[in-house]
């Protein structure tokens, strides 16, 4: 079979190197210079793969991907970048790459992502185009690693159906943020996210919770309820911590997977279920299944699409940008200037194993920025005890509980007035107003 590549990238001595060693392998390589040259060459050239860069001054290659889901489905396509955002990796693979690739190139890397390419080509005959997916933010999840690209990757993929989803992963990994992920990139981001911690309800309140109830269902009930279910209408329903579920709830969310209905508590009729389920666990479900601790068609029916987040001691390259991110983020939240961290500080942080993974490490920059002096965080500030010492610890409060309740004070201190507080917080009055939305402090 003919194989044809269409290199497209406005570096010349990257296409030439990619031409060079692409023809050495007996495939036909046609180049272009940018966007909208490869699409004059389109016709002509027939590709059955086209390999392009994100970035272009005429036609980024985001773009180009979705013209050409339009113009040639049937073609594959290939982003690469130097630039390896995570938005960028989610956006290209809800919108139908195939694979991404970052810069410099890897000759091996990419003739590997070909061979696997014409190998799948070679597998199907016909390819349906993916449909686009709207446009989302991703800002919370921070990682540039290979681990976390394929969760990226994984990410838009699920984003551009519907399927269940298996998020897995622990504590701390930041499960619900992949949840919310999905759903600000489906087609169903501009319904409800519903997020429910199913290990938090004992199993009859979970099944009300969820499901609803009618009045007089039991004691208690003096006024019908609607459940999560009905609130998330054709949105996004998170089912967090899945594995701590009861045998018997399990059998009526099974249902609700199969039959896409369920029946509040006390009700004679059921109600349609049209919310998107996702779940999430830190637990041993194939474990639980053997021992049947958790129900086999059902294990099945959720992991239709799994993602698994890689804990943080298996991703330390990542920690340096996560540091970033959370000392920016908290140095707002807490009224504070924005520290450093020293070289010292960041070895002592990229050597930890965080068992508590990314919330772990969040508590613990978090005291860093309270007890650092001179704006420097150095190792005696970071507080890294044993696990066991950190076990007995009281918990922590959250960044966002921090955030609100400092946005608060200051709120107070300003009689309300949102210019100064913005002022005093030294953030636009914008973004106050997201931060205020996302607390509900509107």
């Amino acid at each position: 079979m003919i194989r044809r590549v269409l290199i497209v990238d406005d570096d010349a001595m990257l296409r030439t190197s990619l031409t060079e060693a692409l023809s050495d392998d007996g495939i036909q390589v046609v180049v272009a210079g940018g966007g909208a040259e490869a699409l004059a060459v389109l016709h002509d050239a027939r590709p059955d793969v086209v390999l392009s860069d994100v970035r272009m001054d005429d036609i980024d290659g985001l773009s180009l991907l979705r013209l050409l889901r339009e113009r040639a489905p049937a073609v594959d396509v290939v982003l690469m970048t130097a630039f390896d955002d995570m938005p960028t990796v989610v956006a290209a693979m809800r919108d139908g790459a195939v694979d991404f690739l970052t810069k410099p190139i890897d000759l091996h890397q990419v003739r590997a992502v070909l061979d696997r390419v014409f190998s799948d080509r070679r597998a199907r005959r016909q390819r349906s185009p993916r449909a686009d997916a709207g446009d989302g933010s991703l800002e919370e999840l921070v990682g540039r690693t290979p681990e976390m690209i394929q969760v990226y990757k994984l990410i838009g993929q699920a984003a551009s159906t519907s399927a269940t989803v298996l998020i897995r992963g622990e504590s701390g990994t930041g499960k619900e943020l992949v949840a919310h992920a999905i759903h600000r990139n489906a087609r169903n981001a501009t319904e409800p996210f519903v997020a429910v911690n199913c290990a938090a309800l004992a199993p009859t309140l979970l099944e009300s919770e969820l499901f609803g109830h009618v009045r007089g269902a039991f004691t208690g009930a003096v006024t019908s309820r609607k459940g999560r279910f009905a609130l998330a209408g054709r949105g996004t329903i998170l089912l967090d911590e899945i594995g701590d579920t009861s045998p018997a709830f399990q059998s009526k969310l099974l249902r609700v997977l199969q039959n896409r209905e369920y029946q509040p508590v006390g009700a004679e009729k059921t109600e349609l279920a049209e919310a998107r389920v996702l779940a999430a666990t830190h637990r041993d479900l194939e474990s639980m299944v053997e021992s049947r601790e958790f129900r086999e068609d059902l294990y099945y029916r959720l992991r239709i699409v799994e993602i698994a987040i890689p804990p943080l001691r298996a991703r330390r390259a990542d920690i340096p940008l996560i540091v970033c991110h959370v000392v920016r983020r908290a140095s707002v939240a807490l009224g504070a200037d924005e520290p450093v961290v020293s070289d010292d500080g960041m070895e002592r942080l990229i050597a930890h194993d965080w068992p508590g993974n990314v919330r772990e490490l969040e508590n613990c920059l978090m005291r860093a920025i309270v007890l650092a002096a001179g704006n420097v965080i150095r190792p005696d500030h970071l507080s890294l005890g044993s696990p066991t010492k950190r076990s007995t610890d009281p918990p922590s409060t959250s960044l966002d509980d921090v955030e609100r309740a400092h946005v608060l004070r200051i709120l107070e201190s300003t009689g309300g007035h949102k210019s100064r507080a913005a002022d005093t917080l030294r953030i636009s009055r914008a973004r106050l107003n997201r931060i205020l939305a996302k607390h509900g402090l509107e």
